[in-house]
Order: structure tokens, then C-alpha cells, then sequence
């Protein structure tokens, strides 16, 4: 019961995204709704359920262990279950503990964040115009957002951002992104804008920047050289020559990355989706709650999960219409 997972397409399951919270302190137009239902916090694994379950997974041989929300630094005494999970750092389980987050936080938690094992923060920022920011987030403050990277680069946590291209929105900034997130010596990836949540169609189409057009934006400004490095993950790597940056892609929509997916995603109900891309899902919190003195059940119910995991997803805007379109919202699943 603790030999790797492996899915029907061999493809060994090593990296556990996984949500804490479905609440967030932003609203994000691509994300949430403005006036967004939040889960019962009753529905919601508590700290010591979620430390048994990704623990039941790195003992089945996930290696990477993403926070992710929401906003995962909102949930209460978050910070007690990233020191939890350092004991699997320590014994050489675990090779990576890291989160994805907007960044509101970081001021308060960077220091914590370190001293619990985490190395590498991805920050989601979309634009550096205070009132684009405000308006795309829709609550959010942007100098809140720059004083928490500048706690966590004090603190010694590599960033990345990730940036969402919005058509429309923040076309024209590409360039002072680049240069600023080069002169922070930070990391720097660009994502299509998914079809997820119900926030309109019309709206979401109009969105849509491809990165193809991206890249060819670039390379207005640049020059661009391919990069061999592969993750696991669905970012494909550019080296910009003039500074030496690496730039990522990721393009669920222009691209299919499926090939080589080697991760799933838990929310913070215990729901497992065995792809963003897919509606199917398995629950765990049974498993996990009826048995609390034994992992069997919970390991079993993870096999069968897996087992199901499809080869690919179908995000498609190719035809003008959201083809494949997710009625869960992003911040359901986890970013």
C-alpha cells in the first residue's frame, strides 16, 4: 500500500497541490466572484486532518507539497501546519514545501514561512498599476503586496511571479513586468486565463491573450532562446538573452502540457481532482474521518482516485466558445 502512485498513462504522481481555504482577502475577476458563497467552515478538513492526508501522500510518494487556496496565509493558524509538515522535510520524504499566494500576507508570514522549510513562493501579480491592480482584484492594495515580496526576499525566499495575460488589460506592461521582476532577480511566468467559475462567457473570451501572441511580444523586445528544462509541471522555458532571465509559459489552452503531468490537486473538503481540466473528482474526507486509526482506507480510496486519472484535459477557445469550460471556480480547486 506504499508503493508510488502510478496512473494509467505510467506516469508517476509526485506533486500534491493542495487547497486550505476556499476564502480569499482579493477578489480577482478571473478567480472569484464579487460576492462569492464561502464553504461552512464545518465542511472544511481541519489542520490536523489536512497533516494526516498529505502525510497518508508523501508516504505514497509525493515529493512536492504546493499550499495553495484561496488565499492560503488567511486561514487561521495556517502556520502550524507548514511547521507540521517540515518533520517530513527533515527525514527526506518530502522535497519541496512551497505555496502559491497573492502575496497580502507575506509581510506577517515570510519569516515563519523560512523557518518551516519553505524555499520558493510564487506570488500572483497581474499588473504594477495601482488602480489596474485595484480593479482586477477588485479589494486588493498593491503596496501591501510589494512590502510582503520585500519581507520575503529579506527572509530568503526565492519568488516567482505568475502573471495571468489578460488581453486588454495588461498587453501594454509586458516589458516593465520583465524589467522590474529582472531587477528583483525574480522568476517570471506567464499564464493563460482559464475557463473556470461562472462569471460570464463573454467576458472570459474577451480575456483571453494567448501566449503564442505573447511570445511574439517578447520577442519585439528581446531575444529569445528555447530552454530544455522540463518540471513535470506545464511550463515551457525561455531564456531572454539581453537579461538573462527565464521566462515560463504556461498555456492550458493554446497548448496541451498533459503529457507529462505528475500532480493532482486536493481542496480544502478533502475532494480530489485528478485534473484541473476535469469535472471528475474523488472524496477523501470519508475515508480519512471514518477511520481515524488507520491510513488503509484512505490509501485505498487515493489508489482508486488515481486510477482515474484522465490523460488530458479539454480547455479549448479555439472555436470562440468555452469549450470545456469548468463550473467550479478557480479558488474551489486551488490555484
Amino acid at each position: 500500500m506504499t508503493a508510488p502512485l502510478i496512473d494509467p498513462f505510467a506516469r508517476a504522481i509526485t506533486y500534491l497541490r493542495v487547497s486550505v481555504t476556499d476564502r480569499c482577502d482579493f477578489r480577482c475577476v478571473y478567480c472569484m466572484s464579487e460576492n462569492m458563497t464561502f464553504l461552512p467552515k464545518k465542511e472544511l478538513l481541519t489542520l490536523e486532518e489536512l497533516d494526516r492526508m498529505c502525510s497518508t501522500f508523501v508516504g505514497m510518494g509525493v515529493q512536492k507539497l504546493r499550499i495553495t487556496g484561496g488565499e492560503p496565509l488567511v486561514r487561521r493558524d495556517i502556520m502550524t501546519f507548514f511547521h507540521a509538515m517540515t518533520r517530513h522535510l527533515d527525514c527526506g520524504a518530502l522535497k519541496e514545501l512551497t505555496l502559491t499566494t497573492n502575496g497580502s500576507q507575506l509581510e506577517r508570514f515570510a519569516g515563519d514561512l523560512y523557518a518551516a522549510g519553505v524555499r520558493r513562493v510564487n506570488v500572483s501579480l497581474d499588473t504594477l498599476d495601482d488602480d489596474k491592480f485595484a480593479a482586477i482584484t477588485r479589494w486588493g492594495r498593491l503596496p501591501q503586496v510589494h512590502r510582503g515580496i520585500d519581507a520575503a526576499q529579506k527572509a530568503g525566499l526565492r519568488i516567482k511571479i505568475n502573471a495571468v495575460a489578460l488581453k486588454g488589460f495588461n498587453e501594454d506592461e509586458l516589458p516593465a513586468i520583465t524589467e522590474w521582476c529582472a531587477e528583483r532577480d525574480m522568476d517570471l511566468t506567464w499564464i493563460e486565463v482559464m475557463p473556470m467559475g461562472d462569471i460570464g462567457n463573454e467576458s472570459r473570451l474577451g480575456q483571453y491573450w494567448s501566449l503564442e501572441d505573447v511570445r511574439a511580444t517578447y520577442a519585439q523586445f528581446y531575444t529569445l532562446s528555447d530552454l530544455a528544462e522540463r518540471t513535470g509541471g506545464p511550463a515551457r522555458y525561455v531564456r531572454l538573452e539581453e537579461t538573462g532571465q527565464k521566462i515560463g509559459f504556461i498555456t492550458p489552452l493554446s497548448h496541451n502540457f498533459c503529457e507529462s503531468c505528475n500532480r493532482v490537486r486536493l481542496t480544502c473538503t478533502g475532494e480530489l481532482y485528478m485534473c484541473l481540466g476535469q469535472e471528475d473528482q474523488a472524496g477523501l474526507r470519508d475515508a480519512l474521518r471514518n477511520y481515524p486509526d488507520t491510513a488503509e482506507p484512505l490509501r485505498a480510496a487515493i489508489r482508486a482516485a488515481i486510477e482515474r486519472k484522465p490523460q488530458g484535459h479539454d480547455f479549448d477557445y479555439s472555436r470562440q466558445r468555452l469549450d470545456g469550460q469548468m463550473s467550479r471556480h478557480m479558488s474551489h480547486t486551488g490555484g
